[in-house]
């Protein structure tokens, strides 16, 4: 087996056995990741890489918000209008090529994140 084939695997056996905590938290992950290299790549005028990371990205944040079960937590209006928010940035980050949306939008992705992960780890540590 190939070391690509074997890092599949691996991957597909993360995800497939993953707590749903543990998978948003990975969601996130790939969230801040792609971000990441899309900034990096507009900066260094490469806008194909950036484009499609940024694309990436605005699928992880339509999922995210389409499986926000508002009506379960006071907050989660607040955190669809943040995701809507986000969205909204990173497709005018696209249009101009603006790296600045992309770190903002960022920036929220990576404090989010770092609240599940938080959480995740509390519940995982309650045994819930």
């Amino acid at each position: 087996m190939t070391t690509q084939a074997l890092r599949n695997r691996y991957v597909s056996d993360s995800v497939s056995t993953a707590p749903p905590a543990q998978l948003l938290v990975m969601l996130y992950d790939r969230l801040v990741l792609d971000l990441m290299i899309a900034g990096q790549a507009y900066e260094s005028g490469d806008r194909n890489t950036g484009s499609s990371r940024v694309y990436h990205a605005q699928e992880i944040l339509m999922e995210l918000r389409a499986t926000l079960d508002t009506s379960v937590w006071s907050g989660g209006p607040g955190l669809a209008s943040l995701y809507s928010y986000m969205i909204n940035e990173l497709v005018q980050s696209n249009v101009a090529g603006d790296r600045a949306r992309i770190e903002t939008v960022q920036g929220f992705a990576e404090q989010l994140r770092d609240a599940w992960r938080e959480a995740a780890a509390q519940v995982a540590a309650n045994g819930s």
